[in-house]
């Protein structure tokens, strides 16, 4: 690969917990969360050219929408028009996370992208200003621009890093049923969480899952009512070995264990494959 060539990852997030707190006036939903990034997600190649080709591949691509629909796409054009240049590039979209799952894919992809393009067309390095296009792309991708894990609160525009995060380890496990985001906004009565203070103290692992046992994530029964293989999901992760929390990511269907060792995780890894062989199970460390 030469020195125009590179490849960047888009991690998965994943929802620690997440209260739904009230709703703005224009539709927005607001939100307090822990969000965490693992090293598990779609892998983007960028190379030069003289045109935006983009090509997707990979397990999922099957499943994404059109070229000028993709937030790959709309963050070229995004880019392009604040810096007053020609959206170009050859990239490739190698597609390893499932599609509308709740662990921000297509956001994550849409954080990577920005980057990507930034470096490749050689733009300065102004993360103010990228973070601005970053909230103009979807309430995730600031937080996915970020990539580590962060307090989140707003619509998830106001963020705190928390740098000082244990080790964790994790399964995250999707049915393979796509849940897209508004149809879950649409079931959730809107029975909101009293807003909480959150102090992003230093923690251990075991403080910090004893800790999320407080909290929970309220968009957990409107997805199930769209997707009602959550509560299998969710039941199966319970049922692994020292598995510590299951809860679900985002608005879904992936959901998420938590384990004391990667060992642990890769054990009920192999045990949810051989039970479950059609879902899509993948273990993850997070990324501090």
């Amino acid at each position: 690969m030469s020195y125009n060539n590179f490849q960047l990852q888009a991690p998965a997030k994943i929802n620690l917990f997440l209260h739904i707190t009230g709703k703005r006036d224009d539709g927005y939903h607001l939100v307090q969360s822990v969000m965490v990034f693992v090293d598990v997600g779609d892998k983007i190649d960028f190379a030069p050219h003289d045109t935006l080709f983009l090509d997707v591949e990979g397990p999922f691509a099957g499943e994404m929408p059109q070229a000028h629909d993709n937030l790959i796409y709309k963050a070229a054009q995004l880019l392009a028009k604040e810096y007053g240049t020609h959206v170009r590039g050859r990239v490739n979209l190698n597609k390893l996370l499932p599609v509308a799952s709740g662990i921000a894919g297509g956001s994550s992809d849409s954080a990577a992208a920005l980057k990507g393009f930034a470096r490749l067309w050689g733009l300065p390095d102004e993360q103010d200003r990228m973070m601005k296009l970053a909230q103009k792309l979807g309430a995730d991708v600031p937080a996915c621009f970020i990539g580590k894990p962060v307090w989140a609160e707003g619509i998830g525009e106001k963020m705190m890093r928390l740098p000082e995060m244990p080790a964790m380890h994790f399964v995250l496990v999707n049915p393979l049923v796509p849940t897209p985001t508004p149809e879950v906004f649409g079931r959730f009565r809107n029975r909101y969480s009293p807003p909480i203070q959150f102090s992003g103290r230093r923690k251990t692992m075991h403080e910090w899952i004893a800790d999320l046992k407080n909290y929970r994530n309220d968009l957990t029964d409107a997805a199930m009512e769209v997707t009602p293989q959550i509560r299998d999901v969710l039941e199966a992760l319970n049922g692994t070995p020292n598995c510590r929390l299951a809860r679900l990511s985002g608005s879904g269907a992936t959901c998420f264990g938590m384990y004391d060792t990667a060992e642990a995780a890769i054990a009920a890894v192999n045990k949810l494959k051989q039970t479950q062989p059609r879902w899509w199970v993948a273990p993850a460390n997070l990324v501090k």
